[in-house]
């Protein structure tokens, strides 16, 4: 009977964390919230407590994908604010005007549904799925081995307590990850202007979405008529929502390879054990800098290397096409230009998806050959016309190559069947040929 009586191992360690939850532990829950990479307010903390209780008593194991909703649903509703009826119209209009515009400037054909225009919310709700995919390999890895390295650092008297809780440490775990994510995505609900605004597609349906109130943010302090800053980005969503409509294989392609390199990922353990070694609970900023940094997952592999090259090589030729398609189709535009620019700035800086990416899936997905992919797709526009330029989408082996952002005359060679020179060659034979060059002497 006096074995009977006794806690099962797992038991203990869930009255040990229970005790901590309930604020007897030297522990300030404040400091765990910002190690988590929560805000260090009473609302956040609270949350966190009360999801954590949950978890303790949960018979789940891994990441709650309900609750990341849930939780970026309630960040995004903080700030969100109703747009009025005339703002919605005019967005309407301007997509509407958009859409005619683009019809001169790509043969890809128009929408087959109305684009939407999202609130803040929608926009989590409509885009957490494929959060969830793409981040979901991490979640596992983090979990797993952080459930492996507490075992190994458990003083020996607790090594059976360990032992018998790693479905209770995986359950706190996807709790204390599943509520990052939701931050991380509500945040990013405050930020983006479209549905294609990270450079995927997040939707999932081949539909074209902007967020009204964000668009009025962007718009905020450039000095240009909102109803351009509207229809410069309406173009661009259309744009990039008829591509991956065209090319129905690419965003399938695209999801595949991000979270394959995401399954590639591997938590670094010794120093993860090294943090559990001489981790101060009052001072947690070490801690959350390893999360957020990166500095938990080892140097990349070379296969992981030659992936994410293949990565940043097809997201480049995406916004390079997108780029060179919404200026052709924005050219009335008297302040184009500048709104561009400021497009390209905000890319530059990071973007409203990057730090999202690095966090969530350790990956950034910056195409840092864009701007020389957009000087491609201008070469190929130029040479063989709008049809022949986007045939190239229409199945993924002619799609061109990083070596045709290098020598975009070979591609256009491919196309056209004929010899294409560069500037040096052109040059060349422009000397050779020249018939009003001195002849020497007889």
């Amino acid at each position: 009977m006096a074995e009977d009586s006794r806690q099962e191992p797992n038991d203990e360690f869930r009255d040990m964390l229970r005790e901590f939850l309930e604020g007897n532990s030297d522990i300030d829950p404040a400091k765990l919230a910002s190690a988590a990479g929560l805000p260090n307010d009473p609302e956040a903390v609270a949350q966190l407590i009360a999801q954590l209780q949950n978890a303790l008593s949960s018979s789940g194991d891994g990441v709650n994908w309900g609750l990341a909703l849930e939780q970026a649903k309630g960040v995004a509703a903080r700030t969100t604010v109703v747009s009025l009826p005339a703002e919605r119209s005019k967005l309407e209009q301007a997509l509407h005007v958009a859409a005619l515009w683009l019809d001169e400037a790509t043969s890809l054909s128009e929408l087959s549904s109305e684009p939407r225009l999202m609130s803040r919310t929608e926009w989590v709700t409509a885009s957490m799925g494929v959060w969830s995919q793409l981040a979901e390999p991490v979640a596992t890895s983090i979990s797993n081995s952080l459930a492996e390295v507490l075992q190994q650092q458990a003083p020996e008297e607790m090594s059976e307590m360990m032992d018998g809780a790693s479905e209770l440490m995986r359950n706190v775990g996807g709790t204390l990850f599943a509520m990052q994510l939701g931050h991380v995505v509500g945040q990013l609900s405050t930020e983006v202007v479209s549905a294609g605004d990270v450079g995927i597609p997040l939707l999932d349906t081949e539909q074209a979405a902007i967020v009204p109130q964000n668009i009025a943010d962007f718009s905020a302090g450039l000095d240009i008529p909102v109803d351009q800053v509207q229809l410069y980005l309406s173009v661009r969503e259309l744009a990039h929502a008829r591509l991956f409509r065209h090319a129905r294989w690419l965003r399938l392609q695209l999801l595949s390879s991000i979270t394959e390199f995401a399954r590639g990922i591997r938590i670094d353990t010794e120093r993860l054990e090294a943090l559990a070694e001489g981790f101060d609970p009052a001072n947690p900023e070490e801690l959350r800098d390893a999360m957020t940094s990166g500095a938990l997952i080892p140097p990349k592999s070379p296969e992981q290397l030659e992936a994410l090259a293949r990565l940043e090589t097809m997201l480049a030729l995406i916004e390079g096409w997108v780029d060179v398609v919404t200026a052709q189709a924005s050219f009335r535009l008297p302040r184009m230009d500048a709104i561009a620019e400021t497009v390209k700035r905000r890319r530059a800086s990071g973007g409203p998806a990057e730090s999202a990416f690095a966090t969530l899936v350790g990956l950034e997905l910056r195409p840092r050959r864009l701007r020389e992919a957009a000087q491609m797709w201008q070469k190929v526009t130029d040479a063989v016309g709008v049809d022949k330029r986007d045939a190239l989408w229409s199945q993924p082996d002619l799609i061109p190559t990083s070596a045709d952002i290098d020598n975009p005359a070979a591609l256009i060679a491919r196309i056209t069947g004929v010899a294409v020179l560069d500037d040096i060659d052109q040059a060349i034979e422009d000397l050779l040929n020249d018939d009003t060059s001195e002849r020497p002497t007889e």
